[in-house]
């Protein structure tokens, strides 16, 4: 209006910023700029900043919770019981009192020295860890080379060649028991076919470690199988290629190319094996149901881990059966320190190979 009167709810002058509690030009709010406006609301601030510690906390430890559960599954039943048998190993302690102890010292380990069953057992297990490791795994080897190039069916041929493994020791030691049967077995027949005499497998020395053997062999060969498919399928087509280029027969590609590229998986099941071998039981404890942990009327297939439960769970003397679980330990760890040997110079070879 006429007369310097001011126009309320015009725009502003120019210049002059808006009054309090008005809004600027078009009704719309600006926020303030930072650090120009309300300061922040310190609530907020400390949710922040716990929200961080929290998660700097699950980024450091959810790690260590999750492995968590299988340490404390291997105290409890790994760790705890292998300290305790070294401990009952120094005692002489039966299993019809096992609370009261007599402190024997290494007398349980040097009577093992001087005791023949131990060291029967121990040559059984050698002997029997032999006739199995050797030929389960050539087969194996040769299975998986089979498997290894394209066959119709492929995928029920490996199946097929795990279904042993899959198969309980009772079942198979049992259906094993009856194909080596001295009056009404199947190979006893078969051998009676071709003109030649039956054999009593149970009670004769090298039969019997035979047929035992003959069992390990049909349970772990396909397992060993895939294995060994698994580590062959890693293997460069380029170098089965160049050998082909050069002339060279599926044979000699096996034996030149396959072979030398498998030696840390053949390592591994060797060793594997090995330490199966050592800790054999079920098959041997089964094969003759009526000489139980004696492992034949002369002992001539008891193992180590039959002995160990004749010693423990038939004549019930627990600190000499502490005694031979730590025998066997060791010789484990003899047999891991060989590995990582062996594995150190393939590892070298390999290397050196390689800057060739």
């Amino acid at each position: 209006m006429a007369g310097g009167t001011p126009v309320t709810g015009g725009a502003p002058i120019p210049g002059e910023a808006p009054a309090a509690g008005e809004l600027p030009a078009g009704g719309v709010s600006v926020a303030a700029p930072p650090g120009t406006g309300h300061a922040a609301d310190p609530r907020d601030e400390r949710r922040r900043a716990r929200r961080s510690r929290r998660h700097r906390r699950d980024l450091r430890w959810s790690p260590y919770v999750f492995v968590a559960p299988f340490f404390a599954f291997f105290a409890v039943f790994g760790l705890f019981p292998l300290l305790y048998t070294g401990w009952a190993a120094l005692h002489r302690v039966e299993l019809t009192a096992p609370d009261h102890r007599e402190w024997v010292g290494l007398r349980n380990f040097s009577r093992l020295l001087d005791d023949d069953f131990f060291w029967n057992a121990l040559a059984n297990t050698v002997t029997i860890g032999l006739l199995s490791t050797v030929p389960q795994l050539l087969i194996a080897l040769g299975l998986a080379h089979l498997l290894h190039h394209r066959l119709r069916g492929s995928a029920f041929f490996r199946v097929a060649v795990l279904t042993p493994y899959a198969t309980s020791v009772a079942a198979a030691t049992l259906v094993f028991v009856l194909l080596f049967g001295r009056d009404h077995g199947l190979i006893n027949w078969a051998l009676g076919a071709v003109g030649l005499d039956a054999v009593d497998w149970q009670n004769g020395d090298w039969t019997s470690r035979i047929a035992v053997s003959t069992i390990v062999v049909w349970r772990w060969t396909g397992y060993n199988a895939l294995i060994y498919l698994a580590a062959m399928q890693s293997v460069p087509g380029d170098l089965y290629e160049s050998a082909a280029l050069d002339g060279a027969s599926r044979w000699q590609q096996f034996v030149h190319v396959t072979v030398p590229s498998l030696r840390p998986t053949i390592l591994f099941t060797c060793v594997v094996s090995t330490i199966g071998a050592t800790q054999l039981f079920g098959e041997p404890l089964l094969f003759n149901g009526g000489a139980g942990a004696t492992g034949g009327v002369n002992h001539q297939y008891q193992t180590l881990g039959l002995y160990l439960y004749e010693q423990g769970w038939v004549n019930l003397h627990l600190g000499r059966a502490s005694a031979i679980a730590w025998a066997m330990f060791l010789i484990l760890l003899v047999v891991g320190a060989v590995n990582w040997l062996v594995a150190r110079r393939i590892a070298g070879d390999i290397a050196g190979e390689g800057k060739r």
